[in-house]
């Protein structure tokens, strides 16, 4: 006999999120106490604050390089506790859109400029004519070029040196099944494919079967029947995609895109907890996503992925054995896995994974290629288990492994954050090769940093899972737990980094949201250059 649940449990955590929520202080030097930030919110795009930011982008030339060539787009702003303000913009030159142009614009709150963060490394002075034609460039994309979009002319100053470029994106499917949609860069002078981009943004699975146990679900109700859609969260909601994939169509345009048919029941319970029931991955997907918006609300004030709480929407049962999961700009995918080595791929640290590649996509969204790509998946991994820890579920208590839950064999997972380079690719520390490393794998680098933050250097056991992180360095580093390590990161990400910042960009962007959250003489800004220093980014 099933057991029914009541629509729309307990409404304490709604709200408490209602509440922002403002990070602990740690003791600091008291020569910058009053500059300390206690909680950051969302200001309107079109403020005085936002348009007096892009004034100031233009009056501080020597600090943004911003000419008068250019145009900027407010994209977002933050207003700090202290009066601070930073404003997210992108730019065009001659028109073009520039690709890695973006900056942040700090403020204090009397309105004086104390810098920017930006990609772009030197002034741009190039002919925004092209030597190669439209056609030229996609005859040099070869037989891809059939399922390609029409190209557009834009400057990638993602680079040292800016050019000119036919951006093209094409579609097909990747080696493991994942769709693709591939941005190609094209010298538009040369021919020459500079580089590429995937799109699509996956996390390399194995997996187990349904991890969560039994767990609350906010429902809506139609007629008679119960959806699986919350409405207290943007009205995300769990579809099931009958082990049907994406079209071409889809894969390069993002159209016509296949959305699955939405999981509805006769009464409020869902699943059984094993996969002889099509809903049971389902639970886990609107688990993930429910328990990932209700962290990012709690911890930092967010409201859902974008941030303006609108919800997403997840996919399950994806492809025949698909062994993989995805998030591609509006919703999250997941596959079964091959019943074998891995069941669904949809546990809560990859539901957080997923979700994060969104969060990402709409702050410093970073380039999904080379160093920024690295730390593209390395902030997906760390909140992605930042959410496990969140959830404090005895079915599935928080570790440092990533995918452990659905690896049917070795429940160690396909990644694991204290010492990286234990799956035989990623990295523990950082070379001069990372940035032409797949960033599955160079993402190894940060999530080392973030484990060395948090917990410190050398063996311990969390919630029964062994682990030890060495340094890279031979140094010994002492943890300031999970909670400030992830307000630097998450400040770091979403006021300070942009979407070329490398690793040592990374320290610097860490540094100073450390000093901002607890000041330049606090045990927690020196925890980061330490942590830095010991996966070997200076």
């Amino acid at each position: 006999m099933r057991t029914t649940h009541a629509v729309g449990a307990t409404a304490a955590l709604a709200t408490l999120a209602m509440l922002t929520a403002g990070i602990p202080s740690a003791t600091a030097a008291p020569d910058d106490r009053g500059d300390r930030v206690s909680s950051t919110r969302p200001i309107a795009k079109d403020s005085s604050t936002a348009r007096a930011a892009v004034a100031a982008a233009r009056s501080n030339d020597t600090a943004t390089l911003v000419g008068d060539e250019q145009k900027l787009v407010v994209t977002g702003a933050l207003l700090d506790s202290n009066g601070a303000t930073h404003v997210r913009m992108r730019r065009t030159y001659d028109g073009l859109r520039v690709v890695g142009g973006d900056l942040v614009v700090h403020r204090t709150g009397t309105g004086a400029f104390t810098g920017s963060s930006q990609t772009l490394q030197k002034r741009l002075d190039l002919s925004s004519t092209p030597a190669l034609s439209a056609t030229s460039a996609l005859r040099s994309l070869g037989t891809s070029a059939a399922r390609a979009t029409k190209p557009e002319l834009v400057v990638d100053a993602t680079s040292a040196t800016p050019r000119l470029t036919w951006l093209v994106t094409t579609g097909g499917t990747q080696k493991d099944g994942t769709p693709s949609r591939l941005d190609r860069y094209v010298d538009a002078r040369s021919g020459k494919v500079l580089r590429s981009e995937e799109r699509i943004q996956t996390v390399d699975g194995d997996g187990d079967s349904l991890y969560g146990g039994t767990v609350p679900l906010q429902l809506t109700q139609s007629g008679s029947s119960y959806q699986l859609k919350d409405p207290t969260r943007g009205n995300t909601y769990t579809t099931d995609m009958n082990n049907g994939t994406d079209s071409l169509l889809c894969q390069i345009f993002s159209a016509g895109c296949k959305s699955g048919t939405m999981f509805s029941s006769s009464d409020t319970h869902f699943g059984t907890g094993n996969n002889s029931s099509r809903e049971s991955a389902a639970v886990d997907a609107q688990y993930g996503t429910d328990t990932t918006w209700d962290y990012y609300k709690t911890t930092f004030g967010r409201n859902g992925i974008f941030g303006n709480g609108n919800g997403s929407y997840n996919r399950v049962h994806y492809g025949q054995n698909y062994v993989n999961a995805f998030w591609d700009g509006t919703k999250m995918t997941y596959g079964d896995g091959d019943g074998v080595s891995y069941g669904p791929l949809t546990s809560l640290d990859v539901a957080g994974h997923e979700m994060s590649h969104g969060v990402t996509e709409n702050s410093a969204n970073l380039t999904y290629s080379g160093e920024s790509g690295g730390l593209n998946e390395a902030t997906s991994d760390i909140f992605g288990t930042m959410v496990e820890f969140y959830a404090a579920n005895a079915s599935d208590p928080g570790d440092y492994l990533i995918g452990e839950e659905f690896d049917l064999k070795k429940h160690v997972g396909f990644r694991r954050m204290d010492k990286p380079s234990s799956d035989g690719s990623s990295y523990d520390c950082w070379s001069v090769t990372a940035g032409q490393a797949d960033v599955h794998y160079s993402s190894g680098i940060g999530n080392h940093f973030f484990y060395l933050l948090a917990e410190g250097s050398g063996a311990k056991t969390i919630n029964g899972i062994s682990h030890n992180s060495p340094t890279c360095n031979g140094s010994t580093i002492a943890g300031i737990g999970r909670t400030a390590s992830a307000a630097i990161w998450y400040r770091a990400l979403t006021v300070y980094m942009t979407s070329g910042t490398t690793y040592s960009g990374a320290r610097t962007a860490t540094l100073n949201a450390a000093k901002d959250l607890y000041g330049t003489g606090s045990s927690q800004y020196a925890a980061v250059g330490a942590a830095w220093s010991a996966v070997s980014v200076s």
